[in-house]
């Protein structure tokens, strides 16, 4: 299936199938009782989501919204599940999975730790780069967003966007 940039996978509280991202970006959604958002997750090419049902099912966390198109494989919940209990090799594959989106959220706390505002944009915008080829950050992020995935205000975001564009012309 193919997921265009600002299309939605799944939303938050339904059920349903499991989903293998084969290329693209996706980010996770989560709506408070207060009607807040926060970005919670950043989904990236190669991961099955969601992560939280890959053993058992469970309601979608959040809502999953493509950042640029996506190429995704839907996944068959009964299936998946059924195939886990006969194959414990799949089991091991999910447990690596997990490592890895670990290790990933690790890196974002390496990006929070640094000191510099202007250095936890430089690493965020490297890291996505790695993944998705884009000409700035703010083409697939508000800059809310960019500032919950760095702890920085949107102001502070801004304030330093504006600063790089002005590096760049100079």
């Amino acid at each position: 299936m193919i997921l265009h940039k600002g299309e939605t996978l799944f939303r938050q509280g339904e059920s349903g199938p499991l989903y293998h991202l084969k290329s693209g970006m996706l980010k996770i959604n989560r709506v408070h009782v207060d009607g807040t958002i926060t970005l919670v997750n950043i989904i990236v090419p190669d991961e099955t989501i969601p992560h939280h049902s890959l053993i058992t099912p469970n309601p979608y966390y959040g809502t999953a919204v493509a950042l640029v198109t996506c190429e995704i494989d839907v996944l068959d919940a009964p299936s998946w599940y059924r195939e886990l209990e006969e194959n414990h090799a799949k089991c091991r594959g999910i447990a690596l999975q997990l490592q890895s989106k670990l290790r990933m959220m690790q890196q974002r706390i390496d990006q929070l730790s640094e000191v510099s505002p202007a250095e936890r944009l430089r690493k965020l915008q490297l890291w996505f780069q790695s993944f998705v080829p884009v000409d700035s950050l703010s083409d697939v992020l508000t800059q809310d967003e960019i500032g919950q995935l760095i702890g920085l205000r949107r102001e502070t975001v801004n304030r330093l966007l504006r600063a790089q564009v002005n590096r760049a012309r100079e």
